[in-house]
């Protein structure tokens, strides 16, 4: 008879013929759900059809010689899904996705997910929960779908606008359970370098930063670097902070955990510390010193300065010369206006020349003014305390002002100092034995930030 190796090489082939069928009808039912439900598709269809072509180059790339031996070994493993959903019974089903584009309707974007089901599409719009589906169609998001050949809809994914929580739909025993759940995220840590050739945004913006880090980093810095008028060409950056994703793709930044700044030729360095992981910490520079001031630089974020601290300065409603103390903010009416520090209100309502005004007393000796407000913020009483960042009013043109701007004083034992150029008291610092602590744990994030700042200056080279 023939030989025992070519017996067994048949018998392979004959095996090989066998699967090629069953993999060929299988890609023939995934070509008509395919024609009836044009789209997108993955998870079973692409299975399905990678394995049949993983099997095909397999068999064409076996090697030549025939008395080599091929031990098989099948191993089953258990993946955890993506999303966590309940245990489905469902043999089969899709799992489709698609990213809301601008003008779509829900219909419209069901029909690309391959749903075809008024019931699924009337009980959304019933729920008051899922009412946020027809609610919430802002484009960019990407919305996941299960769906059965017959375009049911099992199982929908639909991330909320402006939060790290989704809407979970599950279809059980026939009906569509809606729920909002937080999304499971996973934290990446984003390393960056910038140079300042106009502005803050600019430079942001050409190293790929959001907008979030570009306001954090003038939180951080606010007390020493002047973001309103004293960044100058040139000016460079490096910041290390977090980025919070969903299944691969970004949901939002977190904290920065470590900066530098260089202004006109000075360095300013902060790392963020905490000593529990309770998300409680503050910014410290690399040798322990807080960098909490007591007092903000500025009262306004982002602001065009219109009129500085002066000895003196045409009056342009009195049309005489006058010592202006204070520093005017040009902004649009309505533009939130904060507390500088801790402090509490000393007065709060009409006077003279300063229109709506608010003054606040802090720490004894300290007082600040802001002045030529359109209102104040809701339940700001004389006598009332109030926090550093606090909301206490909102800009206008109140009293003796020709435009909407904020005039802003800061007073040591009531005599106006220059709130951009006076130095300004620092929060606690570390105690000794926090201090050990503190290197410990900011060391690796520390390294980082100079790697980074080492390769920026490597590039400009």
């Amino acid at each position: 008879g023939p030989p025992g190796f070519l017996l067994e090489w048949a018998d392979q082939i004959r095996s090989i013929s066998l699967m090629n069928k069953e993999k060929t009808g299988i890609l023939a039912q995934l070509i008509r759900f395919r024609a009836a439900h044009p789209g997108p598709f993955w998870a079973s269809a692409g299975l399905a059809t990678l394995s049949m072509f993983g099997m095909v180059a397999a068999f064409g790339t076996a090697p030549g010689t025939l008395e080599q031996s091929l031990q098989q070994q099948t191993v089953v493993e258990q993946l955890a899904p993506a999303i966590s959903l309940a245990p489905r019974s469902d043999s089969e089903f899709f799992v489709r996705e698609e990213r809301v584009q601008r003008g779509d309707t829900v219909a419209s974007l069901f029909s690309r997910l391959g749903i075809q089901d008024d019931a699924a599409f009337r009980s959304l719009r019933s729920n008051p929960v899922g009412q946020h589906v027809f609610r919430q169609l802002r484009p960019g998001k990407t919305i996941t779908a299960h769906v059965n050949d017959s375009g049911e809809l099992l199982a929908l994914i639909y991330p909320l606008n402006g939060s790290d929580r989704a809407l979970f739909i599950d279809r059980r025993d026939g009906r569509l359970n809606v729920s909002e759940r937080a999304l499971p995220l996973e934290t990446h840590t984003q390393i960056k370098s910038g140079e300042i050739q106009s502005s803050l945004f600019g430079a942001t913006d050409d190293a790929g930063i959001p907008d979030s880090i570009a306001l954090q980093m003038a939180d951080i810095f606010g007390g020493d670097v002047d973001f309103h008028r004293g960044l100058r060409r040139g000016d460079q950056f490096s910041v290390v902070y977090e980025t919070l994703t969903h299944l691969g793709r970004p949901v939002r930044t977190g904290r920065i955990l470590a900066a530098e700044f260089v202004n006109d030729g000075k360095h300013y360095r902060a790392v963020w510390y905490g000593e529990n992981d309770d998300g409680k910490g503050g910014y410290y520079t690399p040798e322990g010193k807080s960098l909490r001031h007591a007092f903000l630089r500025s009262p306004l974020e982002f602001s065009r300065i219109s009129s500085g601290f002066t000895t003196a300065r045409f009056h342009p409603i009195l049309q005489t010369w006058r010592a202006h103390k204070g520093v005017d903010y040009a902004a649009p009416t309505g533009t939130r206006v904060k507390a500088t520090s801790d402090g509490t209100v000393d007065f709060v309502g009409n006077q003279g020349g300063y229109g709506r005004v608010v003054i606040l007393r802090h720490q004894a000796k300290y007082s600040t003014v802001y002045g030529h407000l359109s209102g104040f913020a809701q339940g700001l009483r004389k006598g009332g305390h109030v926090s550093q960042g606090d909301i206490i009013g909102y800009v206008g043109s109140s009293g003796w002002a020709t435009g909407p701007h904020l005039h802003y004083e800061f007073r040591i034992n009531n005599v106006q100092q220059n709130p951009l150029a006076v130095a300004l008291p620092n929060a606690q610092p570390l105690s000794p034995a926090q201090i050990t602590a503190f290197r410990k744990k900011t060391q690796s994030i520390l390294a980082s930030l100079a790697l980074v700042k080492d390769q920026h200056l490597a590039l400009l080279d």
